[in-house]
């Protein structure tokens, strides 16, 4: 028996040692790589970071394409220690690294990330380069860095003795209830946002009562995540953007979306909260401005009151909400020349009544992310409050479609309410089902509700999946929007002259630009 055991040791001796062998001997194999070395990249773009922020983590791939396996002398950054890049290789964080090991036709991962804080010598937006170097003299390889630095204005929650973020509260029911969330009242100084810097705001940025923010044309806001502005009871939104010549730069429109800014996230929706309107605001003013990515676009909250309009909206586009783009809740909105485009539930919401007028816009819902239920269109007035009464939502030259059967939902809870509405040269899509047919709130024989509809018409917009709602050449609401209508907003949302021969919706179609 002893000799058993003994033979047992003796084997895992043996074989401990072959192996230790075999590693050290491995070692004494590599040899110094000679300048062939190759790159998943070129180049290496880290996009966009604001001034102070950390940018997300990008990578590059370093391939031994030959049949000897080899050592990498030296990885290192250009600028040395001085770099404002961070480097890992192969899972050791570092800035230099020397006799990196890569087996034959074996590759390793480099990530990077940088963080810039712009000195008050630096321009507000600027290019920061740097280099990885592999090795040195005629073998040194290298891989430049860029990254565009953003100066930006950061507001956000201060915090207490204790650590803890400064909180605010939404009123979200007629009983008193609220939801407390992070975020702080702007100062007297924070309430006119200029567009010499973007804007990033962290948490809800709320206006004192009896104030009002005022934002510039061609000002960029940008909302981390979970936040938003919260237009409290007496206090004002004033957005004052105006037409820009450019319509992919939108120089002049005020822009809000996400702070993410790698390339991939520019469509990813629910990035940041919403802009809130408390039911005790009104004389809310918008006009040129662009929304998207966010939770619920705008969501006003109503007194339903006739002679207190809570929100004038013009020129505007609101798309790619996780939920939905414009939600009036017990609201009096005005809008004009709106693009309201896609959404995870829906364009539209005109919810526990309200008063409504909607000229020359656009309802259309493409959602492409994924199952959407709602209609790009939905009025109801489910009695969740005290009065409920849908007064009044006027359409006017307006386009309601989108990619499912029906992107129209009308929903009358409650007899005893009132409930008024009213389709005038606009277009719907409508399928033809026992939900449709057999409620009296779709005939569409009955000129008090439907005036001069179309039904079911091809809008035929030039890229709806990418939130592009201008005609082609082929659209039905070429030359067919009530002319009267019209003349109430001559300019399309392009500041294009729309007073011969009126499309419907908010673009009006030029040959010279298609």
């Amino acid at each position: 028996m002893s000799l058993v055991k003994t033979t047992k040791f003796q084997l895992w001796g043996i074989l401990s040692m072959l192996i230790l062998w075999s590693s050290c001997r491995k070692d004494f194999d590599y040899q110094a790589s000679t300048g062939q070395l190759s790159f998943s990249k070129d180049t290496i773009y880290l996009d966009t970071v604001f001034s102070t922020i950390g940018s997300s983590t990008y990578s590059l791939k370093v391939y031994n394409r030959s049949h000897t396996d080899i050592q990498i002398p030296s990885i290192a950054l250009k600028n040395g220690v001085d770099s404002k890049y961070r480097i890992n290789v192969d899972g050791q964080s570092g800035m230099e690294f020397f006799n990196t090991p890569l087996l034959a036709k074996d590759s390793l991962y480099i990530f990077i990330e940088v963080t810039y804080s712009i000195s008050s010598t630096d321009e507000k937006d600027f290019l920061y380069t740097d280099a990885l170097l592999f090795d040195s003299g005629t073998n040194q390889q290298s891989v430049p860095l860029i990254t565009l630095i953003k100066d930006a204005i950061f507001l956000y929650p201060k915090k207490d003795a204790k650590g803890l973020s400064q909180t605010i509260s939404l009123d979200i029911g007629t009983d008193g209830s609220t939801l407390t969330t992070n975020g702080f009242f702007l100062d007297e100084n924070q309430l006119n946002f200029s567009n010499e810097k973007p804007y990033v705001i962290y948490g809800y940025a709320a206006i004192p009562k009896t104030k009002t923010l005022t934002i510039t044309a061609g000002a960029h806001i940008y909302f981390h995540q979970n936040s938003g502005i919260l237009v409290t009871a007496n206090s004002s939104l004033r957005i004052n953007g105006s037409p820009s010549s450019d319509p992919i730069a939108l120089e002049n429109e005020v822009i809000f979306e996400g702070d993410r800014l790698e390339p991939g996230l520019g469509t990813i929706p629910g990035q940041w909260g919403t802009i809130w309107f408390d039911k005790e605001s009104s004389d809310n003013h918008i006009n040129h401005l662009t929304v998207k990515n966010a939770t619920i676009g705008l969501f006003v909250h109503g007194n339903n009151a006739e002679n207190v309009t809570n929100l004038y909206i013009d020129n505007s586009q609101i798309h790619n909400s996780a939920i939905a783009n414009l939600w009036g809740k017990s609201a009096h909105i005005k809008g004009t020349n709106l693009v309201l485009g896609n959404a995870g539930l829906t364009s539209l919401y005109c919810n526990n009544g309200g008063y409504y007028t909607f000229t020359h816009t656009t309802i259309a819902n493409y959602w492409t992310e994924g199952l959407r239920s709602g209609a790009a269109l939905q009025i109801d007035h489910i009695q969740r409050e005290e009065n409920s009464n849908l007064y009044k939502a006027d359409f006017l030259n307006c386009i309601i479609d989108g990619n499912n059967t029906t992107e129209l939902f009308l929903n009358r809870s409650d007899n005893n309410l009132a409930f008024n509405y009213s389709f005038t040269n606009c277009m719907l899509k409508i399928s033809s089902n026992s939900a449709t047919n057999d409620n009296p709130l779709y005939d569409f024989e009955d000129t008090v509700y439907y005036k001069a509809i179309f039904l079911n018409k091809n809008s035929d917009f030039s890229n709806p999946k990418q939130n592009d709602f201008s005609l082609k050449a082929t659209s039905f609401a070429i030359g067919r929007a009530n002319v009267e209508g019209a003349a109430l907003v001559p300019k399309d949302i392009l500041n294009k002259d729309r007073t011969i021969l009126p499309d419907i919706g908010s673009y009006q179609f030029f040959l010279i630009n298609n």
